[in-house]
């Protein structure tokens, strides 16, 4: 039923702890928002779930009922949990069509087949194949280049930083309605980190949670709750909002 678990979920960087005893549950099939102010620790939560290094983790996590909190970070992938970053990197040496075959456990002199070279030209992606990962890319080419390989991992579990910052509306649009459309289609759950929800517009989540005070309040209705935060702040939303804060588990 749920495909993330965390029971008593901490994290530390270095002697300062940035969350502490959280506890959350995310269903398949569903889009969760996650907003907080910066610094709040909303990176640290899908860094440590995705088992990058630095982080050290208390408490318990849990996919599809399998305990992967000491698992190492290609193990975590290989189950299915991947990662868009906030600033994807540049990878010199590396072109975009090698990494994307190495999605698709292709050979380098395998060809593509009809439907991935939708999928590609759907992202406007055809003519980056050749180029360096990254390389020279526009913000929103990189986060539709790091989208698309998420795509192609047959990720269970996306987590994605901020997917709509620093892209312009157009991108916006492709990416939520290409994201909806994978959840849908390969019963798949997302876990978006953002601060203003743009992409939101484009898809149709039904969960969000502010992480605030290095506290959990959790609503429905992110577009609502993104759209208060705009026009109030964190404070404000919170306080406006507390009668229907429940869980991620109470749902």
């Amino acid at each position: 039923m749920y495909i993330l678990r965390a029971e008593n979920f901490g994290v530390r960087i270095g002697n300062r702890w940035i969350l502490k005893d959280i506890d959350f549950r995310l269903k398949r099939s569903q889009i969760y928002v996650l907003f907080g102010p910066n610094g709040s620790g909303k990176t640290t939560i899908i860094s440590a779930i995705a088992g990058l290094p630095g982080y050290e983790v208390e408490g318990k996590i849990f996919f599809d009922d399998k305990d992967i909190t000491d698992l190492e970070i290609d193990e975590r992938a290989n189950l299915g949990i991947s990662v868009a970053f906030q600033y994807p990197p540049e990878i010199t040496g590396v072109k975009l069509e090698a990494i994307l075959k190495r999605c698709l456990d292709k050979d380098p002199e395998d060809d593509f087949s009809e439907s991935e070279m939708q999928m590609i030209e759907s992202f406007k992606l055809a003519e980056f194949l050749n180029r360096d990962i990254n390389v020279g890319f526009s913000g929103g080419e990189r986060k539709r280049a790091e989208m698309l390989q998420m795509f192609f991992l047959r990720s269970e579990l996306l987590l994605l930083d901020e997917p709509d910052s620093g892209v312009d509306v157009d991108t916006l649009k492709l990416m939520g309605e290409q994201l909806q459309k994978y959840i849908d289609d390969n019963e798949a759950t997302a876990l978006i980190v953002t601060h203003q929800g743009g992409i939101l517009e484009y898809m149709d989540p039904k969960y969000a949670c502010v992480l605030f005070d290095s506290s959990l309040q959790c609503f429905a209705d992110p577009n609502r709750i993104a759209k208060e935060l705009r026009q109030c702040g964190y404070q404000c939303c919170i306080q406006c909002n507390r009668k229907v804060t429940r869980p991620w588990n109470d749902h």
